[in-house]
């Protein structure tokens, strides 16, 4: 199976079925933090939803349609990376991310998201990757901002989260420009 070793104790590895229970006990921790910004963290309240998306995602990369993978920080899920669709046709992607609010300002999904970068460009030779995120949502811009994306706009009340539609802004990458810092 996938897996990517990015440094010592940090590597991205595609998630399968033994990763559930983990993966269900970080988001049920985390869950007042990412439902403010995640539509599906209210309805993962059972075990069985956890495996239930990583079959769907196990057969999303079957299908060669994209990529779900957890981010293993000391050999431990620390949250998640994805291609959320591979568009062959148009040779682009979106990457969306999340991560354990303990974890977060060490580098961790920055450094996730550059390896899922290089490997969309070079290893799958897309030539766009797309990155959303809310409009308020400071922490997972900072991250699209750092690696080199441009900020392509905003649409309004693109997605309901938490009762209320939020804004996103688009940050856009194009092959040609990346410096793979």
């Amino acid at each position: 199976m996938f897996k990517h070793i990015i440094e010592d104790h940090l590597d991205i590895r595609i998630l399968e079925l033994r990763h559930a229970e983990q993966l269900f006990d970080l988001v049920s921790c985390n869950q007042d933090y990412l439902a403010e910004w995640l539509p599906w963290v209210k309805g993962n309240n059972t075990i069985d939803h956890t495996k239930g998306f990583i079959e769907a995602a196990l057969q999303k990369f079957a299908n060669n349609d994209g990529i779900d993978c957890g981010v293993f920080f000391n050999d431990r899920i620390a949250g998640c990376i994805s291609l959320h669709r591979l568009d062959w046709l148009n040779k682009k992607t979106s990457i969306g991310y999340w991560l354990d609010e303990s974890l977060q300002g060490k580098g961790i999904m920055t450094k996730a998201c550059r390896a899922m970068i290089n490997y969309s460009f070079h290893d799958l030779q897309l030539n766009r990757i797309e990155i959303r995120a809310g409009v308020n949502n400071l922490k997972s811009r900072t991250i699209p901002e750092r690696l080199g994306f441009d900020l392509e706009g905003t649409i309004r009340k693109a997605e309901w989260v938490n009762n209320r539609y939020i804004h996103h802004v688009v940050y856009g990458l194009l092959k040609e420009d990346w410096k793979n810092e």
